[in-house]
Order: C-alpha cells, then sequence, then structure tokens
C-alpha cells in the first residue's frame, strides 16, 4: 500500500471516531435531559403533596380548635347541671 492510502484509512477511522463520539454525547445528553424532566417532575409532584399536607393540617387544626371550644362551653354547661343537681339534693 502506498503512503496516501494509509492516509485514508487514518482519516476515515478518525472520522469514525469522531461521530462515534457525537453520537455518544448526543445520546447521552438527551439521556440526561429525560431524567431531568423526570426529576422535576417528581419533585412537583412532592411539592403539590406537601402542599396539600399543609393545607389538610391547618384544616383539622381549625377543626380541632373550633371542637376545644365546644368542650369547654360543654364543660361548663356540665358544671351548671352538676351545681344544679348538688342543690336540688
Amino acid at each position: 500500500m502506498k503512503w496516501h492510502q494509509w492516509q485514508e484509512v487514518a482519516g476515515l477511522a478518525g472520522i469514525f471516531v469522531f461521530l462515534t463520539v457525537v453520537i455518544t454525547v448526543v445520546v447521552w445528553q438527551f439521556g440526561a435531559t429525560i431524567r431531568a424532566r423526570g426529576a422535576l417532575a417528581r419533585e412537583q409532584e412532592y411539592r403539590r403533596l406537601a402542599e396539600k399536607a399543609v393545607q389538610t393540617q391547618e384544616e383539622t387544626e381549625r377543626k380541632l380548635t373550633e371542637l376545644d371550644g365546644r368542650l369547654a362551653d360543654l364543660r361548663k354547661s356540665v358544671g351548671s347541671v352538676e351545681r344544679i343537681l348538688k342543690e336540688v339534693d
């Protein structure tokens, strides 16, 4: 083989390596983009769940506060009934 034929073979090998590297990087970046989108979707879902949990907790706290007020009124009423019953006795 002549020298220029080896240069052609080396050039083709270089082009093959270059194309392999470019294709590998493109596929790698495409996969990274898909993984990033998946992570973002999971993060948004976790955020939504956390906001829902906070909202539910606040609603529960509000209901418990109302219930505590009702229980205080009920204790007051039971105390009045007990006094009346003691007076009747």
